[in-house]
């Protein structure tokens, strides 16, 4: 009875954890439109932009997600999606994209 016990208090434990990380997965999501994608870009503090998906075409911004590929790799443990570049190199790319 009391291994049972504390097998359903593990349990519980778990899907809070779960459940929390799930809502906190989702408040950082909320904060994206429809069609953008969150990108977090800097080579020290990562400061967060959130972009159109049509940018992920161009080849200028290709080319920004194939260093970050180099980089990183697939399995970054930042989770999100990582542009090894300086802020003001990332805005000069989208404000070309943005014009064209």
């Amino acid at each position: 009875m009391g291994i049972q016990l504390i097998g359903l208090v593990h349990a519980k434990q778990k899907l809070q954890r779960t459940l929390s990380a799930r809502i906190r997965n989702a408040e950082a999501t909320s904060n994206v439109p429809k069609g953008h994608i969150a990108v977090y870009v800097g080579e020290g503090n990562r400061k967060r932009f959130v972009i159109p998906i049509s940018f992920l075409n161009h080849p200028l911004f290709q080319d920004l997600l194939n260093r970050a590929e180099e980089e990183f790799g697939f399995n970054h443990p930042m989770g999100g999606l990582t542009i090894p570049c300086s802020e003001e190199y990332f805005i000069s790319i989208t404000t070309i994209l943005n014009c064209s």
